[in-house]
């Protein structure tokens, strides 16, 4: 009995744009970049075969994991030479993966209402979905994706305390562009001292799976670090912010104490004396003695005038 063989499948470039989900124009670009092989000529037309459809998927993928065209050709160039991808693809799928351990949840907008205030507030849901703290459920206007349960339940406690729903977001999204600014910092960083040496070149699969190990062991430095600090600085600044609230004088004895102008010569005399950093703490010392001074005098006159300060003698 013979075998039967189904023809290999055969495509126009139209069909073929159809199939991997992009353009006439798009398949051009990638042919002329070196991307995507020739097709093959018959006659007039020119036929593409599942080879050209498996290819434009993978560059589709690897485009949708930030990979530039420049890159995916040394990739795609080291795969046709026999290397293979499947390390790289394995070292972009620890690095797309997970970055904490909280899993993503769900709420309802009765939930979601009962969670801030009990009112429906369209605005905030709108600002909550753009920030992407809720994520709309395809197919479905009373139920949201919640990325983060964490975050937002932070945001329901903050609204509870009495902090605003417009205030939440906007610091949400100053605290945003400062934890990216860090985020970047430790790439940086890491790159530098610890992958520079698998990406001036193509990986193999062996450095991939090296520099895919590497991000697992690496991955939650970032935040135990981040958690570290953070709590050492909250301590700190608002131990500090503490004290200042509880010492410090009324605004009014500021302003005063502010318009005395001191003579230009009494100031370099100070600061000669103590250095530029203590003129300050000079001045306001000997202010105080001499105030302490003066008071003491005005008890001394005070018990000359009315007799010793004591028991009468009898």
């Amino acid at each position: 009995m013979t075998e039967q063989h189904s023809p290999a499948a055969e495509y126009r470039i139209e069909e073929l744009a159809h199939r991997s989900g992009t353009t006439v124009r798009t398949i051009r670009a990638y042919q002329d970049r070196g991307l995507l092989p020739k097709p093959e000529r018959r006659g007039r037309a020119n036929v593409y075969a599942d080879a050209h459809l498996a290819r434009l998927r993978q560059i589709s993928d690897l485009l949708d994991r930030g990979y530039t065209l420049a890159s995916i050709k040394d990739l795609l160039e080291a795969w046709d030479a026999g290397r293979g991808l499947s390390g790289v693809l394995g070292l972009v799928a620890e690095i797309d993966g997970p970055w904490t351990d909280e899993e993503s949840g769900r709420i309802s907008r009765e939930e979601l209402n009962a969670a801030f205030g009990g009112s429906p507030d369209e605005a905030a849901v709108a600002d909550a979905v753009e920030l992407g703290v809720l994520e709309p459920v395809p197919g479905s206007t009373e139920e949201f994706l919640v990325p983060s349960p964490q975050e937002l339940a932070v945001a329901a406690e903050l609204h509870s305390a009495g902090v605003p729903l417009p205030a939440i977001s906007g610091h949400l999204r100053e605290l945003r562009v400062q934890v990216e600014h860090i985020a970047s910092r430790f790439l940086d960083f890491t790159t530098e001292h610890v992958f520079h040496q698998y990406l001036d070149h193509p990986p193999s699969d062996a450095e991939a799976e090296e520099a895919a190990d590497l991000v697992r062991r690496l991955r939650p430095l970032a935040q135990q670090t981040v958690d570290a600090e953070l709590a050492r600085a909250m301590r700190t600044l608002a131990s500090r912010y503490l004290r200042h609230q509880l010492h410090s004088e009324p605004p009014e004895r500021h302003a005063a104490a502010e318009q005395v102008a001191l003579p230009a010569a009494t100031v370099q005399s100070v600061r000669d004396l103590v250095g530029p950093a203590g003129v300050a703490a000079f001045v306001a010392a000997a202010t105080e003695r001499e105030v302490s001074a003066r008071r003491m005098d005005s008890l001394v006159t005070h018990a000359d005038r009315t007799g010793p300060i004591g028991p009468a003698a009898g």
